[in-house]
């Protein structure tokens, strides 16, 4: 009975690929902007640029993979760190798309500017392809930003008291430097190790760098790290004050804080450069 089942099995699958389709051909429409992506032309770019860290099968464990640190993300669980939406939700096509777009700080995830939009927009599509909630769960609708409060003094002692209230500085570190007490013990949901933001390093997190950009970075978590989402925890009001005096932290950053259209600013000054590509595509 069992090998007739796999036998079975192994026939559907024959004639799914006999009749020319696959995962590309049932995940989810990948609209962008005014643009449509393509995952047969995403394919050729994956295989180009990406399949050394992410492999062949969007595992995580391309050749290039033993040597990175941060591992490379697994797309076939479905589970992404930058997302709009709530925590264990799919990430929305515009949220990957900023993945490919800006990259990620303090890792060897690049960002991939150089790519026109629509290669971007067809990497998408593709990616989408590995896991198959893409095509079983409907997308989530995005955590709503409200308008930022007013970033006073009163404001930032409130934030203060948050973080010792919230016990961010377990992970943290009370002067944010990413050297609390449990730093050292905090693990990825693969079981790698996985240190803490240091907020004195710099302006940029792993999701963005605005303002909004770490508001919701509280209220939507980064799911597969052990930082959790505080929707429920937080009203709007508060993370708009932690998030002021988590600014605070930043004593060290070397770069004026970007605004909210900054990153669109930069998108629209960058060029396509084969050679930058190409490095980028071969980092090992």
């Amino acid at each position: 009975m069992k090998h007739s089942r796999m036998r079975a099995h192994l026939a559907g699958i024959l004639a799914l690929l006999l009749a020319g389709g696959g995962p590309a051909t049932f995940a989810q429409e990948t609209h962008i902007g005014g643009l449509t992506g393509e995952a047969s032309r995403g394919k050729q770019l994956y295989r180009r640029y990406c399949v050394g860290c992410h492999g062949p099968l969007g595992d995580g464990r391309g050749e290039n993979a033993v040597w990175i640190d941060p591992k490379p993300r697994n797309f076939v669980t479905g589970t992404f760190k930058c997302r709009s939406t709530p925590t264990g939700a799919l990430p929305t096509d515009e949220d990957l798309y900023m993945s490919v777009t800006r990259g990620f700080v303090n890792s060897n995830m690049p960002s991939w500017l150089p790519l026109t939009e629509q290669q971007r927009v067809d990497l998408v599509a593709y990616v989408k392809t590995f896991s198959s909630s893409f095509r079983e769960e409907k997308p989530a609708a995005p955590v709503p930003v409200p308008s930022e409060s007013a970033a006073n003094q009163q404001s930032i002692q409130r934030g203060s008291e948050l973080f010792q209230k919230m016990n961010c500085w377990a992970c943290h570190g009370k002067e944010g430097r990413g050297d609390g007490p449990s730093a050292q013990t905090l693990v990825d949901n693969r079981g790698y190790p996985i240190p803490p933001y240091d907020f004195s390093g710099g302006t940029r997190f792993k999701c963005g760098e605005s303002n909004q950009d770490l508001y919701r970075i509280l209220m939507t978590g980064l799911d597969g790290t052990p930082m959790p989402s505080y929707a429920s925890g937080l009203t709007p009001a508060q993370a708009w004050d932690l998030v002021h005096y988590l600014r605070t932290l930043q004593i060290n950053a070397k770069h004026k804080r970007p605004t909210a259209d900054s990153e669109q600013k930069h998108r629209s000054e960058s060029k396509p450069v084969g050679e930058e590509l190409e490095g980028r595509a071969n980092r090992f």
